[in-house]
């Protein structure tokens, strides 16, 4: 027999529906986490002795949390339709910790744009000034990843550049665009999951109360 009645029937329904799409959403972030890790593009930028791995870091928050996202999503569903304040408690310890991660991984997203384009610019640019095939191989990587050609403070290499037009766009600023366009996809989801899960929050607290009032009634 249901230990709920009433407004509080609604409520465990609603959090058992929020929970399917919670877990969807868990498969979205995941979904999205990998594409950014294994896009090749970034793949091709962000490899090589020396290349920065601070945007990774963002990354990997993202997948963690996703992942975690996903089987938090089930622990909801069932802890709502068994009704157990156990695993509701549990459920809400969970999403306060994914709260957590998703808000690090957006404030991270926002607050290192800028150190995460200026570490990669200045891979890039050291490795122009770098004559071995390697730095050769990382030079033309860029140009092909981004479609860019030369620096903003240096004359372009015309033998390397010969296929671009003339009005092509530095790597400099060819970095920065697409960092700032990847980690504000983070930042978003971080922050949009986030404020969602308050939601998520708010019902299992409700309906973990209202299971313990109902035993005490008992």
């Amino acid at each position: 027999m249901s230990k709920v009645q009433g407004g509080m029937k609604c409520v465990k329904y609603l959090l058992f529906a929020f929970n399917i799409i919670f877990w969807v959403s868990g498969l979205l972030v995941l979904a999205v986490g990998l594409w950014l890790r294994f896009d090749p593009n970034t793949v091709d930028l962000l490899t090589g002795d020396g290349a920065p791995y601070t945007f990774f870091i963002a990354v990997y928050i993202l997948l963690g949390a996703g992942a975690l996202m996903m089987v938090v999503g089930f622990l909801g569903c069932f802890g709502a339709i068994r009704e157990s304040q156990c695993l509701l408690a549990l459920f809400f310890a969970c999403l306060v910790i994914i709260f957590g991660a998703e808000v690090t991984a957006g404030v991270f997203g926002f607050l290192n744009k800028e150190q995460i384009s200026e570490e990669v610019q200045k891979f890039y640019s050291s490795s122009t000034l770098d004559s071995s095939p390697n730095g050769t191989a990382i030079v033309t990587t860029y140009y092909k990843a981004l479609n860019c050609c030369g620096v903003s403070t240096l004359e372009p290499n015309r033998d390397v550049c010969a296929d671009f037009p003339e009005d092509v766009k530095d790597c400099l600023t060819a970095i920065t665009d697409f960092f700032d366009e990847k980690l504000y996809i983070i930042g978003y989801i971080g922050i949009g999951i986030a404020g969602v899960m308050i939601i998520g929050m708010i019902f299992s607290m409700v309906l973990c109360c209202a299971i313990r009032n109902s035993r005490e009634v008992i």
